[in-house]
């Protein structure tokens, strides 16, 4: 990859940014041969090759700018200024046709394999094959070297590819303003995420999608509502999944094609250049490489699930598709930040158990074991590095058993792990019915007594002296853990820099964007601001508005409580 010259100068026109381009995917692999240098290929078909197929976005109606993030822009080096020039607002919107040179006019979409929970998946493929999955309505515009980073970035709803399995492509205002907050919220909870860059929404154009009815108690959605389209533009190292990986391992399992082992060598040494440069020497033999990649994902990826639970985030759908090989936080769908602790949460209304809040280790483990089988077929003719392998894919259970322990050690405040006291917590969370977020931050004050804590139940103990009686109990012995340290404060500050006090809750969200539909940007902006200060104290009207307990003509609803992957 190219060295690229750095500037202190703002970027204020796409011209600066041009500058900066560094397509090393479509540089470096292969394209599928019966791609269309023009891009224009937005009809479902089956891509048998190739690690990418070229696509132009299909740009959006009438696009209304509705916000960015200052931060990113900041980080980036871009003025703010750039997001609502001309240009810019065509190219992140989908009209790159114009961009100037040495960008491409042409985008990229990349196929991938479904495995859920472990098990390949083909029949959801139109062909019965595997080869129509793919990026069905993201295409990926620009890759560039910014401040010594790589950043690729993805319009989010850019229209149909050769992977759209004959849907329409477009994202709506509503699932585009969730992924927008989403991805900002995260990156300040200090967890890895992809990064929203934009949000553009069409004045105009609107598509139809199952939704729920007002106050609907539905599990699944009850009818077909007209939605604006929008455009996320997402950013990220790469967008290199686990199941894309798995794609080609297949592929050279089943010698579907003579240079089908050769193309998903070339995909992981792609991934190891994009993601794990600064832990793996270009110089080592490949078998040293993917040795060294078990490994360093395997750490990313049970320290990610162990943060996801730490803050009350579930995925939903994780699938190895849905899993990024970096080891961050990709494609926020039928996500949600829980309310009321429940091991068994899970937001998506067409999952089961294997996806819900506490079991995410578990659905970790499965897409790292897909991860495991693809390298295995990699390593083929090398069986001492197999057996190498082996241990690292034995060794997932431990190592995430450990991040976890580590995580609940340190949202209790203490030094070492108390197995009794965190089961014991465990089961009066649910029988109490305690908000997650509020009950972690509360306990962060280290409070006198229970009393304070009694804001974050759903559930009126007042009449009852047993939970009450167990609850003082449990508190008795964790207040005597804590004290034995004999540095409250400072036990405070660390427990609350693990334990936020704002959470993107969905019933944030519905009001946000609903105004949204009609115009009304300024909640978005809101929760922009309140949600990437997550651990901060904040002004007295903004605890008094968003640091409750989930109302209860919330509950159950289809669209708070619940949510399809319809968006």
């Amino acid at each position: 990859m190219k060295k690229i010259e750095q500037s202190s100068k703002p970027i204020t026109t796409l011209n600066d940014l041009s500058k900066l381009v560094d397509y090393s995917l479509v540089d470096t692999l292969n394209c599928d041969p019966e791609g269309k240098e023009s891009g224009i290929d937005h009809e479902p078909r089956q891509v048998f090759s190739g690690h990418y197929v070229p696509v132009t976005p299909t740009p959006i109606e009438n696009p209304q700018y509705i916000t960015h993030s200052k931060n990113l822009f900041k980080e980036l080096g871009f003025d703010d200024s750039l997001v609502k020039s001309d240009d810019f607002v065509s190219m992140f919107s989908g009209d790159i046709s114009n961009v100037p040179e040495p960008m491409y006019n042409v985008g990229w979409a990349c196929g991938y394999a479904l495995s859920i929970y472990g098990n390949e998946y083909y029949h959801q493929c139109p062909f019965k094959t595997g080869n129509g999955y793919g990026d069905g309505r993201a295409v990926s515009v620009l890759e560039a070297v910014i401040k010594d980073k790589r950043w690729e970035m993805q319009l989010k709803g850019g229209g149909r590819t050769p992977y759209c399995r004959g849907a329409d492509g477009r994202a709506v205002l509503r699932s585009s303003v969730r992924e927008f907050l989403a991805q900002e919220h995260m990156h300040s909870l200090r967890i890895p995420t992809s990064r929203s860059l934009s949000l553009f929404s069409s004045k105009t154009e609107k598509v139809k999608r199952p939704w729920y009815s007002e106050n609907s108690y539905s599990k699944d959605p009850d009818v077909m509502i007209h939605e604006p389209v929008a455009i996320t533009t997402r950013v990220a190292p790469s967008f290199i999944r686990v199941g894309q990986l798995e794609l080609f391992a297949r592929r050279a399992r089943k010698n579907e094609y003579p240079k089908a082992m050769e193309e998903l060598e070339k995909i992981v040494l792609h991934l190891i250049d994009r993601e794990y440069s600064d832990v793996i020497n270009k110089d080592l033999s490949t078998p040293e490489k993917v040795l060294l990649l078990a490994y360093e994902f395997r750490s990313r990826l049970t320290k990610l699930i162990a943060n996801w639970i730490r803050v009350g985030y579930c995925q939903g759908n994780f699938n190895s598709d849905n899993c990024a090989a970096g080891g961050f936080t990709l494609d926020y769908g039928p996500f949600g930040f829980c309310d009321m602790f429940d091991p068994y949460y899970q937001p998506w209304s067409s999952s089961g158990d294997h996806f819900s809040f506490l079991n995410q280790p578990v659905a970790a483990e499965q897409n790292f074991h897909v991860f495991y089988m693809t390298l295995k077929t990699l390593l083929s003719s090398y069986k001492s590095d197999i057996t190498k392998l082996d241990e690292i894919r034995s060794g997932f259970s431990k190592v995430m058993q450990d991040e976890m322990q580590k995580m609940w050690t340190h949202k209790l405040g203490l030094n070492t792990f108390d197995e009794e006291l965190f089961s014991e917590l465990k089961i009066l969370m649910v029988q109490t019915s305690v908000d997650y977020t509020i009950f972690f931050r509360e306990l962060s004050q280290i409070p006198i007594n229970i009393e304070t804590l009694m804001k974050s139940f759903y559930k009126d103990i007042t009449n009852d002296e047993e939970i009450k009686k167990r609850w003082s109990e449990w508190f008795i012995k964790w207040k005597s853990l804590i004290n034995s340290s004999n540095n409250t404060d400072e036990i405070s500050s660390k427990m609350k820099l693990v334990n936020p006090k704002y959470s993107l809750r969905e019933w944030f969200l519905v009001p946000a964007y609903q105004q949204a539909k009609e115009g009304n940007y300024s909640l978005i902006k809101e929760l922009q601001e309140i949600m990437t200060n997550p651990y901060s104290e904040q002004s007295k009207d903004v605890e008094k508005k968003y640091y409750n307990l989930k109302p209860s003509q919330f509950f159950e609803v289809g669209g708070i409580s619940h949510i399809s992957c319809s968006s």
